[in-house]
Order: C-alpha cells, then structure tokens, then sequence
C-alpha cells in the first residue's frame, strides 16, 4: 500500500476511533450500537465497514489507543529504580500519589469509557473476553501493567525485609484493585454529580494516601502521620 494510502487510512481509522470515544462518554458500551458510531462520525456506513468488520473491533482498537496514551510505565519504573528496598514504605506511598497524579490527568472522560468497560464485562463477561482476546500483551492496561509490576515489588520487599504481612501478597493485591476501581468509581462520581453530600468529596490525593497506609499496614510496616 503507498504511503499516501497508509496515512488516508490511519487518518480515518482515528476519526473512527475519536467519535467511538466520545459515544463511549455519553453512554455505557453495552448500548452502543454500530449506527451510534455512524452517526458521530458522519461517515456512511460502507466507508465504516471498510475499516471495520463489526463493532467490538472497533472497541478492541478504542482500548489500545486508550491504553497506549495513558500509560504509567515510565513513572512507575522511575519510582521503583529510586527506590531503597529499606526505605519500601516511603515507595508504596510513592506509588499511590503517582495513580492520584494519574487519574487527575486523565480526566473523568476517560475513566467513564473505564467504567463502562467493567460494566460491559459484567453483563457480558463471554462477549468482553472476545474482545480481550484481540489485544495483544503489550497492549494490558496501566491498572494491569501496575499490579503485575507491585506483585513484583511486594514479593521481593517481603523476602528481602524478612517481613510478616497480615496476609499474602496476592490478596493484597487483590484489595489493591478493589480499591483502585472503587476511588476511580467515587471520583467520577464525585465531579459528574453536582450535590452537596458528593461533590468534592472524593479527592484521590487522600484516597490513595489511605490505599498506601492500608497496603503497608497488611505488609507489617508503619503507616505515615498525616
């Protein structure tokens, strides 16, 4: 294919990809239909179905466009290759202020098409693992990227510290995650909802100052003082 076709192409796969992202803002996955995404980006729809098959193509390509320009990598390994394996609590609180960084920088947008994402993984768990099984390894999400990187580091700070956490480390991680989604979940609806008992209320800077205390108390360490 010329250059000139290859660049027409991407040109209009991200026109695609762009209107999908906002349909994807305005209402969760599992309604959207092929002709929501039509008609966002006024294309016809044969010019659609020239560059997609079907729609949970077109999701499969809107997750790794998110994923790729969100990434934490560089800021997590940063913080790991500065980090002083005595010194580990100091790391996971480091950790945690850097997600906040994240999900302020972001924007609720983005972690909205989040949160439709795991609803759509809920109410159709087979359909989402399609979708899942188009990405490839080096197309995971930051959470994922985050927790297999913190499984790591919680393993190797437990063994070389000789300490004795209030449970395994998986589970920590598990409670890692189950956190994270429930302050991004507060968070959105913290700055969408415009009431006087939930605006505002959510600030993931003290979210995830008390995630890091939690996670470091389960490891046997001793929490910062606010």
């Amino acid at each position: 294919m010329p250059k000139v076709s290859e660049e027409y192409y991407e040109k209009k796969r991200r026109e695609i990809i762009d209107a999908t992202y906002r349909v994807c803002v305005r209402k969760p996955i599992t309604s959207i239909e092929m002709k929501d995404i039509i008609a966002e980006t006024g294309f016809s729809h044969g010019v659609i179905y020239r560059y997609y098959k079907d729609l949970d193509e077109v999701f499969k390509d809107l997750i790794i466009t998110i994923n790729s320009e969100n990434r934490i990598d560089g800021r997590l390994e940063e913080i790991l290759a500065r980090s002083d394996i005595k010194d580990w609590e100091k790391t996971i609180y480091e950790i945690c202020a850097m997600l906040a960084a994240y999900m302020r920088e972001v924007g609720t947008d983005m972690l909205k098409v989040s949160i439709y994402g795991d609803m759509l993984a809920m109410s159709d768990p087979e359909r989402a693992m399609r979708i899942s099984a188009r990405l490839g390894k080096d197309e995971l999400s930051p959470l994922l990227y985050a927790t297999q990187v913190m499984t790591e580091f919680l393993t190797r700070i437990v063994t070389e510290n000789k300490l004795k956490p209030a449970t395994t480390v998986d589970e920590i991680i598990q409670f890692f995650i189950v956190n994270y989604n429930g302050i991004q979940s507060g968070y959105v609806l913290s700055e969408c909802f415009k009431t006087e008992h939930i605006e505002g209320k959510y600030k993931p800077e003290d979210l995830y100052r008390n995630l890091a205390a939690s996670v470091v108390l389960m490891l046997g360490g001793k929490a910062q003082k606010q």
